[in-house]
């Protein structure tokens, strides 16, 4: 008799890096609630100018400030503006400082990190002196002479802060280039005959961005707050415009007789610096390439 063919054994599909740091992410409910939380209020922000019914700017004296109703779900303020419009719009601006200040650390950081990680021997050793010499500065006070020599203007709002976080993260790019440069795949790229721009940017670069981004999810809650600080001085966003360091800092001078005018801002502040470092720490753990398959 012939003998039945044996039926053969179908291969466990495999799944790529960014297919297991996704699973694991979602895993995470806390990192998940998080982002969850961060894409309404950013879509609320987006949206307002088109959906708020007041503008951040118009004014009722003869309302003044009222506690919240439903015409004004949040309040108004002492000048009669709504409180909820002008959250969004202080959103906006307050989103806007955190990313664009952390785009800026991040372009200075990784450029520098790598370059000093890549070339390595006393070059390194220079630069990253260099970094050690500008950590013993007092950051915020730095901020805030640049702020007070420059003018309060928000653009040099986002270079000011963003040129002043930039170190952790070329210490984080610099530890994962000098990890990479002796791997296999940079040492053929080296005898293939690439540059060493090409080597740095199109190869070194790429295999770091797992804690670049990681940071990044962290710095962004970072300049956040270094903003509402400075708002709260009266370094920062200037009135008309709102952000809610500013609306924190109105809030706190009037609390003792309107409550909601500081509550509020603070506890949207506060949600949304919550929700990025939960975001941060469930990418952390799911970029994690020790963390493996379960």
């Amino acid at each position: 008799m012939d003998a039945q063919p044996q039926p053969m054994l179908e291969a466990e599909k495999g799944s790529s890096l960014g297919q297991d740091a996704w699973r694991r992410l979602r895993q995470n409910r806390a990192a998940v609630g998080g982002g969850g939380v961060l894409i309404v209020m950013l879509f609320l922000c987006v949206i307002t100018p088109w959906m708020a019914p007041y503008s951040y700017e118009a004014q009722n004296l003869e309302l003044g400030s009222v506690a919240p109703r439903q015409a004004h779900w949040l309040g108004t303020d002492q000048l009669g503006r709504d409180l909820l419009t002008r959250i969004l719009y202080g959103g906006r601006v307050s989103f806007m400082v955190g990313f664009a200040a952390t785009a800026v650390s991040l372009l200075i950081g990784v450029t520098y990190g790598a370059l000093a990680g890549f070339l390595g021997g006393r070059t390194d050793s220079v630069m990253m002196r260099v970094v050690d010499i500008l950590y013993t500065l007092p950051f915020t006070i730095l901020v805030i002479i640049l702020m007070v020599y420059l003018g309060r203007n928000l653009v040099l709002l986002f270079l000011a802060i963003g040129a002043v976080e930039w170190l952790t993260m070329a210490r984080i790019v610099r530890g994962q280039v000098m990890s990479l440069r002796k791997k296999e795949f940079i040492e053929a790229a080296v005898v293939l005959g690439y540059s060493r721009r090409r080597i740095l940017f199109r190869h070194l670069i790429p295999n770091s961005l797992g804690p670049i981004i990681v940071y990044c999810t962290l710095t962004i809650p970072q300049v956040m707050l270094l903003e509402a600080f400075l708002s709260f001085l009266g370094l920062g966003v200037q009135a008309p415009m709102s952000s809610w360091g500013l609306l924190i800092k109105e809030g706190v001078e009037t609390m003792e007789d309107f409550p909601w005018l500081v509550v509020f801002p603070s506890i949207v502040l506060s949600l949304t610096l919550f929700s990025l470092n939960f975001l941060g720490d469930g990418l952390r753990d799911a970029l994690d390439p020790r963390a493996g398959k379960d």
